[in-house]
């Protein structure tokens, strides 16, 4: 994508990830660039991220607290103004009904011009990773409350009798795509994604940010700067939605 996606700051942006650190790798980037610009930035975490843990002490209630707190460190430094943790269990979500209900609610809740999550068909990332399956499961459920849920009135009618109206999403941004078109340059706030990083030291140590240099610079790669972030961006203003 061109200029414009470089000079483009939506007035607000929701984030939803499956756990608490994958936001900073996935979008921390671009989300400093827009939030120092003035959007108003919501990250929406499903699970409680109680599974992320070697320590044969650590206990999934105590390692919540721990990451919830870290996640709020980390949005503090990038600019985030508003959080939701829905409390999913770690390592075993599916994109329900139930979750679906509960993003569509956040969705209508904080009405967000965009909305940035995981690229659901990558099943494998950059031929290293194969993509953590409440990744998957996140962005398939966020995809679909985005399109059609929140839009459509009828759809789960017990969220307009707690006031909230339908909200039409102007674009949606799927991160870690198998076949990304748009590159946002995040050379500028690389140290910020780095210190975003760091602020998980209960799943990371400091050779993460080697590893932020690493991955920006290959979602980098043929574009006219020497740090990225990839997306596949979808927007959805260009063609009626029924």
């Amino acid at each position: 994508m061109a200029a414009d996606v470089q000079e483009y700051v939506p007035a607000s942006a929701m984030v939803i990830v499956a756990h608490p650190d994958d936001a900073e790798f996935l979008v921390a980037g671009t989300v400093a660039r827009w939030a120092r610009a003035g959007a108003e930035v919501t990250y929406v975490v499903v699970t409680k991220g109680d599974k992320g843990s070697e320590d044969p002490e650590m206990t999934p209630s105590r390692l919540t607290v721990i990451r919830e707190e870290e996640q709020r460190a980390a949005g503090a430094l990038l600019g985030v103004r508003n959080y939701a943790f829905l409390g999913y269990e770690d390592g075993y979500l599916q994109p329900t009904l139930e979750l679906r209900r509960d993003l569509t609610r956040q969705i209508r809740l904080h009405r967000p011009e965009v909305l940035l999550t995981f690229d659901p068909t990558a099943r494998f990332l950059g031929g290293f990773y194969p993509n953590h399956p409440d990744h998957r499961a996140a962005g398939d459920a966020a995809v679909d409350a985005m399109f059609p849920s929140a839009r459509d009135r009828l759809t789960f009618p017990e969220l307009l009798a707690d006031g909230l109206e339908p909200h039409k999403v102007s674009q949606l941004w799927l991160g870690s795509p198998t076949q990304p078109d748009t590159w946002v340059d995040i050379s500028d706030v690389l140290e910020l994604k780095k210190q975003a990083l760091l602020c998980h030291p209960s799943q990371l140590g400091p050779e993460v940010a080697d590893f932020a240099i690493g991955l920006g610079r290959m979602m980098a790669a043929g574009q006219p700067f020497e740090y990225a972030e990839s997306f596949r961006r979808i927007v959805m203003d260009v063609f009626p939605q029924d």
